[in-house]
């Protein structure tokens, strides 16, 4: 999930009746059998929907407070996007909820004022914990954060294991009342006792498939989630654009504890997994030919700017003393494209003041940043009008979030394209996705990409 507000638009999509309907209770206490709450678009009706649709304020009165949601509108959120419609109502009531809705859909917003709106300011404890895969989704929500909390309380990210000690003393000597951090840098802290979850009201877990997948950090979340509170203390948010099999992810959230018997689903256009607006293309050519063919895919679109994503390194490359894919396009983009963006590099082995120099760099400019799945994550950055798949994604999923991050406000949505570069062999497997995410790829001829740029 993107850590995006997902800005809305004056105009806004009408709604067919849901998929499902359900009738649920806002009552937090009632406890019944979890479902799931489906939001189909429709292109009719619009002008209907626009009248009768609530603004943000009007969800949240009462309940966000005032200052919250005055720092929300002065940066120009004021109608809600359609999970934050949906959502909003059941999260602002207490009940737990996975939010699976498209990237760029406004799932953070939608989080951080159920936080906000449970949190006691004149407490000093840690009340809210919002656990992030990666280190730059966690720099991203821990800025939304602050601007929304503008000084009433304290924000603090845990994201640099290099830090932890200096933030140590700082969170016993005054416990934040909001904490964002990674799987590893809260789990330290935990054990060290700088802080306990007693007094934590509300637990979010952005990119929730994402954590749950990594044999890394699978177990040491799932400690944070039944040993260090209780399921029936806290609100538990689970938000991912992809939750694979999701009626088995409800039952095991219900089974294993980590949230309450009546935690909800909600899904929002779950026909449509992939944004519509993208457009999506591909590329034949051999492994030899494709840094030729990424260069001329770049003289030809000329992008605002650009994500070229590529594998990571295997182990049997590293021991062999190979350089990264990474290094490879990084070096050979230097020295033969001709554009005016900068060339910059991002992956996982960085360090963490090496990681945050280069995404500080292309935060608000244009840049050509070349980053294995690191950036696919939560890496909202909205000026991106183009995204080079240089390796094929492993899977449909990775595809989906690694689109996720063009066709974001406020670029023109007509911009915005997805291309990959694959053998011929691997054409199967890009159908595959196709299928799966219900989208359509345009074959786009080698001979016409190199005469064009000859």
């Amino acid at each position: 999930m993107a850590a995006s507000l997902a800005k809305p638009v004056a105009l806004r999509s009408g709604y067919a009746p849901p998929l499902t309907t359900t009738t649920f209770n806002p009552n937090p206490r009632t406890q019944f059998s979890p479902f799931t709450l489906h939001l189909r678009l429709c292109p009719r009706r619009a002008a209907a929907a626009t009248a009768a649709a609530a603004t943000l304020r009007e969800v949240c009165a009462g309940r966000v407070p005032d200052h919250v949601l005055q720092r929300a509108e002065e940066v120009g959120y004021v109608v809600p996007t359609d999970v934050q419609e949906q959502s909003l109502p059941l999260l602002l009531s207490g009940q737990d909820c996975i939010l699976h809705a498209q990237t760029g859909s406004g799932k953070t917003l939608a989080y951080l004022l159920s936080v906000f709106s449970a949190i006691d300011f004149s407490r000093s404890s840690v009340q809210a914990l919002v656990v992030v895969p990666t280190r730059e989704l966690g720099i991203q929500v821990t800025k939304v954060a602050r601007l929304l909390a503008a000084k009433a309380c304290t924000v603090m990210a845990l994201l640099d294991g290099g830090m932890l000690k200096r933030q140590k003393s700082w969170v016993k000597a005054e416990p934040p009342a909001i904490i964002v951090a990674t799987v590893p840098s809260l789990c330290q802290m935990v054990e060290r006792r700088a802080f306990t979850l007693q007094s934590m009201r509300v637990l979010v877990i952005d990119e929730v498939d994402f954590i749950f997948g990594s044999s890394k950090q699978v177990s040491s979340l799932r400690k944070i989630l039944t040993s260090y509170s209780a399921a029936s203390s806290r609100q538990t948010i689970f938000a991912s654009a992809s939750i694979p099999q999701h009626n088995r992810f409800l039952h095991d959230c219900v089974q294993h504890k980590w949230t309450k018997s009546d935690v909800v689903h909600v899904h929002v256009n779950p026909v449509q997994p992939m944004p519509s607006h993208l457009c999506h293309k591909y590329v034949i050519c051999t492994k030899k030919e494709r840094l030729h063919v990424l260069l001329s895919l770049l003289e030809r679109d000329a992008p605002k700017s650009a994500i070229i994503f590529v594998a990571e390194q295997s182990e049997r490359s590293k021991k062999a003393g190979n350089p990264p894919s990474t290094a490879i396009v990084v070096e050979f983009l230097r020295n033969t494209y001709k554009g005016n963006l900068d060339v910059l590099l991002l992956e996982e082995d960085m360090n963490f003041n090496a990681r945050a120099a280069s995404f500080s760099e292309v935060k608000g400019r244009g840049f050509m940043l070349v980053s294995t799945d690191i950036a696919s994550r939560g890496f909202d950055l909205p000026q991106t009008s183009h995204i080079y798949n240089f390796d094929l994604p492993k899977t449909a999923t990775d595809y989906l979030h690694r689109a996720g991050r063009t066709g974001r406000e406020p670029f023109s949505r007509l911009e915005c394209g997805v291309t990959t570069l694959i053998t011929e062999d691997e054409h199967f497997v890009l159908q595959r996705f196709q299928n799966e995410l219900k989208f359509h790829c345009e074959d786009l001829s080698l001979e016409s990409i190199v005469m064009l740029n000859a």
